[in-house]
């Protein structure tokens, strides 16, 4: 089965920049395909975690933290329809946080950051290493699921909106 790379923090605000389809041509031989400029690779050919983690390390010109997922973990994710039930609107968008490692023990969910009725990250659900989120653009000052679901979990993660998870679905389902 397929895996699925995410870097962490890499392409934005001009900072630890590359060329995400250069090194998915580096790594050919693996069948990489990239999805987008924020670092997220689809590796099509059955290889280990560790080998992946040093292929992908040895490409880079900086140090970054990788996490590596299952493809099927996103599949039957995405097969759930997590957000079928969220409330429609332009101001609410659906994300999920993919942990370095699944945490010792869940916070009680869902958690709102801030609490309340003003709220602009809610963190909804959790599947193994897949933290499920919403964020809302409420005034000028903007939370990041990501850094709502490092605080709560205490792991490393990094996030990808739900767009992103459905075109990887579409890339592994083509497999």
């Amino acid at each position: 089965m397929a895996s699925v790379v995410f870097l962490r923090g890499v392409n934005v605000g001009g900072s630890r920049t590359f060329q995400p389809s250069l090194l998915a041509r580096a790594l050919a031989p693996w069948d990489v395909v990239n999805v987008g400029a924020a670092g997220t690779f689809v590796i099509r050919n059955p290889i280990g975690e560790a080998a992946a983690r040093a292929g992908f390390l040895a490409q880079l010109p900086f140090e970054t933290h990788l996490t590596i997922c299952r493809g099927r973990d996103l599949l039957d994710l995405a097969a759930a329809k997590p957000f079928s039930s969220t409330p429609a609107g332009h101001d609410t968008r659906p994300f999920v946080s993919v942990l370095a490692k699944r945490p010792r023990t869940l916070p009680h969910l869902p958690i709102s950051q801030p609490p309340g009725e003003k709220w602009q990250v809610r963190i909804v659900g959790v599947s193994g290493k897949l933290v499920l989120s919403l964020m809302r653009r409420l005034g000028k000052t903007m939370l990041y699921p990501n850094e709502v679901v490092e605080k709560h979990f205490g792991v490393p993660a990094t996030t990808r909106n739900w767009n992103t998870i459905v075109t990887l679905c579409e890339i592994l389902k083509a497999e």
